[in-house]
C-alpha cells in the first residue's frame, strides 16, 4: 500500500466509548469503523489481519480432517423450535418473519442448522466420524455491546461440528481438535492457556470441555494455574485446596455475645479469631417445576462461594440467593445465621471445612454467635461438596503445587455435546446391528474477530499496537524521510525492491514530517520499520531497520536489506 494513494486514516483522539486498549487502538489506527452500537465495518488494514487469522485457522482445521462448508446466516426458526432453544435463547437472537410469515433468525450459533444438514445426508455409522466447519458471520443481540470487537453484536466465527458413533471416537477426534487449536494459537504467536471449563447448557455433565484463553491483564476471565503441575482451569471450575491450621475445641459449644457484629471480619476481630476459624453461612433457594427448597451453605469464613459449583450439586434446579423476605420467613437473622437448631434447610459443607475442628458460627439469634461448634458433633447427616471459589495461593488437589491467578480473554471453546441435538432433532443413523441410534456430537468454536482484538490486548504499548508477525496487516512500514527528487526516486525504487521480494509493505510517501510518520508507524505497529532518511543516507549510504516490539535499531546496506528483513521476520 502506498499511503498517498491508499485508504487509511489515523486519529489522535481516543473515542469516548472505547474503554479498553484494543477498542481504542483499532479505532485510532484505522482498522475498524463503528457503524452502530456493537456493529463495525472492517477497514482494509483490519480486514487483512482478520483474513490472516482465518487462513491459519482454515489450514489447521483442514489438517485435522475437517471439511469446510458455508451455512446460511439466516436460519429457519422451526429448527430452533425442535430443540426448544427458540424460546430459551430469545434474548440473544434477532428474530423476524419473512413475507410468508415464517419465523427466521440471524444465527448466533449453528448446532441446529448443522444437525439438519447431517440428518438429511448421513444414514450409516460407516460414514462416521464426520467433521465439518465454517468461517462465517454471526449475530448476538447483546444488551450492552461494548469493548469494540471484543463484545460486538456482529462478529466472524469459526464453528466446527463433529459426529460420532461411539464415545471413544468422539474422544479421539476431540483430542485431535484440541491439538489443532494449540497449533492455531502457537502459529498466531500468542501467549495462551487451555483451561478446563464448564460446558454449561451446551455440554453433557461428564463431557470434556476446554476454553482457550489469550493471556491479558484486561481479560474478563480469571484462570487458576500451576505450570509445575501442568494444571489450568477457569476459576469457575478450578478445584484446589488450602493449607490452614484447624482450631481445636477449647470447651463446650456456647453462645457468645457479638453486639452489632454481623460480618465475618467484625466477629473474628471482636473474638480475636482467624477468619478461617469461623464458618460463613449463606442461604440459597433451589427451585424446579416440582419443588422449592432452601440450602444453607457453610464455607471457611474467608472463602467465597462458587455459585456454579453449587448449581452442580442441585442439577435440574434453578439456584438463586434467598431474599431478605425469605430469610425472615425462615426465621433467620441476616448476619447471625448458623447451622445449629434450624429446620427445613439442606445443609451443605464445603470440603475445605474440617468436620472435626471447632468454629465460630452464627447462633440464629440477634447479636449472638456460637463458639466451639464442631460439625461432626452437632450435625447428624453431613453433606459435603467442593463449593469454594479457588484463588491464588491455593494448592493443587494433591497438595504439592501452589497455584496462581492470571487473567485471560476467551477466544476459543471446545465441547463434547453428546446426543442432545441429534436426539432433539431425531437425527439417527443405523449402527453395526442395523438399529437406529442418535450419534454423539462435538462443537468447536473460535472467535476470529475477537481473536484479533485479543491479540492487540496482549500486544501493545503506550505508542500503539505491536502486531504478532503472523497476523500483522503488512510485514513492513517503509518510512521515507526525503525531500529531493533524487531521493524520492530512490525511495520509489526501494519500495519496488521490497514488494518484488515478496514482502507486504506500507510505503509512507506522504508529505508530512518525520515525527508524524513515525507516530503513525508505531500506532499501526507492523513488526518492522524500514527507514530511508535522506540526510543520514548521504552520510553513510545505509538504511535503518527498527524492530517495533523491542525498539532496537539496526543499520543495514541496500544489498543486505531483504535478507536481513526476512531473517528478522522469521525470528519474530
Amino acid at each position: 500500500m502506498i499511503l498517498s494513494k491508499g485508504f487509511w486514516q489515523t486519529y489522535k483522539e481516543v473515542p469516548t466509548d472505547a474503554t479498553i486498549a484494543s477498542h481504542q487502538l483499532m479505532m485510532r489506527a484505522g482498522l475498524i469503523h463503528k457503524s452502530a452500537a456493537g456493529l463495525y465495518n472492517y477497514l482494509p488494514m483490519g480486514y487483512r489481519s482478520i483474513r490472516k487469522v482465518e487462513q491459519i485457522v482454515r489450514e489447521e482445521m483442514d489438517k485435522a480432517g475437517c471439511y469446510e462448508m458455508l451455512m446460511s446466516v439466516v436460519t429457519p426458526g422451526e429448527l430452533w423450535q425442535e430443540t426448544g432453544r427458540w424460546e430459551k435463547m430469545g434474548g440473544e437472537m434477532l428474530k423476524f418473519k419473512d413475507k410468508a410469515d415464517r419465523d427466521l433468525c440471524i444465527s448466533p450459533t449453528n448446532e441446529e442448522a448443522i444437525t439438519d444438514v447431517f440428518r438429511k445426508t448421513i444414514k450409516s455409522y460407516k460414514d462416521l466420524p464426520l467433521s465439518l466447519y465454517q468461517i462465517n458471520t454471526k449475530f448476538r443481540d447483546e444488551i450492552r455491546p461494548r469493548f469494540g470487537l471484543m463484545r460486538g453484536r456482529e462478529f466472524i466465527m469459526k464453528d466446527a461440528y463433529t459426529f460420532h458413533a461411539t464415545k471413544e471416537c468422539l474422544d479421539e477426534v476431540y483430542d485431535r481438535m484440541y491439538e489443532a487449536y494449540e497449533n492455531v494459537f502457537n502459529r498466531l504467536g500468542l501467549e495462551f492457556s487451555a483451561v478446563v471449563a464448564d460446558g454449561g447448557a451446551m455440554a453433557d455433565g461428564d463431557a470434556k470441555t476446554h476454553e482457550f484463553q489469550v493471556i491479558a491483564d484486561s481479560g474478563e476471565d480469571a484462570i487458576i494455574y500451576s505450570n509445575e503441575a501442568n494444571y489450568a482451569a477457569n476459576i469457575e471450575t478450578a478445584k484446589t485446596i488450602r493449607k490452614v491450621e484447624s482450631a481445636a475445641k477449647t470447651g463446650s459449644m456456647a453462645e457468645v455475645s457479638t453486639p452489632g457484629k454481623a460480618t465475618i471480619k467484625e466477629v473474628c476481630e471482636f473474638l480475636k479469631k482467624n477468619e478461617f476459624h469461623s464458618l460463613k453461612s449463606l442461604v440459597y433457594k433451589a427451585r424446579n417445576d416440582e419443588e422449592e427448597k432452601f440450602i444453607l451453605v457453610l464455607l471457611l469464613g474467608d472463602d467465597e462461594l462458587n455459585e456454579l459449583k453449587l448449581e452442580k450439586v442441585y442439577p435440574g434446579y434453578e439456584v438463586t440467593t434467598a431474599t431478605d423476605t425469605e430469610l425472615k420467613a425462615l426465621g433467620l437473622i441476616k448476619g447471625f445465621i448458623g447451622p445449629v437448631e434450624i429446620s427445613n434447610l439442606d445443609i451443605v459443607f464445603d470440603t475445605q471445612v474440617d468436620l472435626n475442628a471447632a468454629y465460630v458460627v452464627g447462633a440464629n439469634k440477634l447479636d449472638m454467635h456460637l463458639e466451639n461448634f464442631v460439625p461432626k458433633e452437632v450435625i447428624k447427616q453431613i453433606k459435603t461438596a467442593d463449593l469454594r471459589l479457588a484463588c491464588s495461593g491455593d494448592y493443587t488437589v494433591d497438595g504439592k503445587h501452589q497455584v496462581e491467578l492470571k487473567r485471560g480473554i476467551e477466544v476459543g471453546h471446545i465441547f463434547q455435546l453428546g446426543d442432545k441435538y441429534t436426539k432433539g432433532m431425531d437425527a439417527t443413523i443405523l449402527d453395526q446391528n442395523g438399529k437406529a441410534m442418535a450419534p454423539l456430537m462435538g462443537c468447536y468454536g473460535i472467535g476470529v474477530t475477537r481473536l484479533v482484538a485479543a491479540a492487540i490486548e496482549q500486544n501493545h504499548d503506550e505508542n500503539g499496537i505491536i502486531w504478532p508477525a503472523a497476523i500483522a496487516p503488512y510485514n513492513v512500514s517503509f518510512v521515507a524521510i526525503v525531500k529531493s527528487e533524487e531521493y524520492k526516486e530512490k525511495a520509489n525504487e526501494l519500495y519496488k525492491t521490497l514488494i518484488n521480494s515478496g514482502l507486504e509493505v506500507v510505503y509512507d510517501d506522504r508529505k508530512a514530517g518525520p515525527g508524524f510518520k513515525f507516530k503513525d508507524a508505531d500506532l499501526l505497529g507492523l513488526p518492522l520499520q524500514v527507514v530511508l532518511g535522506e540526510r543520514d543516507h548521504k552520510e553513510d549510504g545505509m538504511l535503518e531497520i527498527r524492530i517495533r516490539r523491542s525498539g532496537e535499531k539496526i543499520k543495514v546496506s541496500h544489498e543486505d536489506l531483504i535478507s536481513k528483513v526476512n531473517e528478522l521476520l522469521k525470528e519474530l
